[in-house]
């Protein structure tokens, strides 16, 4: 699933492209901030596959060669959709701080970041790089690090720990948006039910019986193909990790 879209080879222009402010309207009466939403629009609706500045300069009735005097390409567009969105995630005042306690606290990062992803598929899409050093992406992992600290962690394993929550997030939530594009257009039941026959001639005569032993127990304990409750028993595992270590 992840977008062939390259990152961006200039970091230094990046970093200004993503701090300078984005509500400044260019010659054209055109803003950085109206090039970025129109191509979230975009991407939420057909993914980073349908994404050009040609797609976007269209919506926004403009000329493809006007986007280019607020964004270089398409790689820098993409870093820039990722700032923004990022600050979504905690807007309505929501505070993984103030949860209660750091496993709350954890469980909440955990929460909306699912939903985040759910929200702009495209964002599991993007081809795993350097971090997005935007403020959008600095306010939110400085919110997200707020129920680690003080804790007894050092501040390279609250990192950590946060980066293997997010990184579970988002493995599950990819597997989650693969599965609903396949339900669309095809259930389950369905599914099994054509593949079954084959599969037991295919493994006819030959057995596995470890993973038939574990495969039944999970799908006793956690509804099959459902990736939400497979992050949410892997999650507590990391965190029940994490207090062993505080302990």
């Amino acid at each position: 699933m992840p977008s062939n879209a390259p990152r961006p080879s200039d970091p230094t222009r990046l970093i200004s492209l993503l701090w300078e402010p984005s509500d400044r309207p260019g010659r054209s009466g055109l803003s950085k901030q109206a090039v970025v939403e129109n191509a979230i629009a975009i991407a939420d609706a057909e993914g980073l596959g349908a994404l050009t500045m040609r797609r976007v300069a269209d919506r926004l009735g403009v000329g493809a060669m006007t986007l280019y005097t607020h964004v270089p390409g398409k790689p820098e567009l993409v870093e820039l959709m990722l700032d923004a969105v990022a600050g979504e995630a905690y807007a309505d005042g929501a505070l993984p701080g103030a949860q209660g306690d750091w496993r709350a606290g954890m469980r909440h990062v955990a929460e909306r970041n699912w939903g985040h992803h759910l929200r702009h598929p495209w964002t599991v899409e993007v081809v795993p790089g350097r971090p997005v050093l935007g403020p959008g992406v600095s306010a939110k992992y400085e919110v997200e690090l707020a129920p680690l600290d003080g804790i007894g962690l050092s501040d390279l394993e609250m990192d950590q720990v946060l980066c293997g929550v997010l990184a579970l997030v988002e493995s599950t939530a990819r597997q989650q948006i693969g599965l609903d594009r396949v339900r669309a257009g095809n259930g389950d039941l369905d599914w099994w039910a054509t593949v079954s026959p084959v599969l037991a001639q295919a493994m006819r005569g030959r057995r596995f019986p470890l993973a038939e032993r574990v495969g039944a127990a999970t799908g006793e304990a956690v509804e099959a193909g459902d990736p939400l409750a497979t992050m949410r028993l892997s999650l507590d595992l990391l965190l029940d990790g994490v207090a062993g270590r505080l302990a």
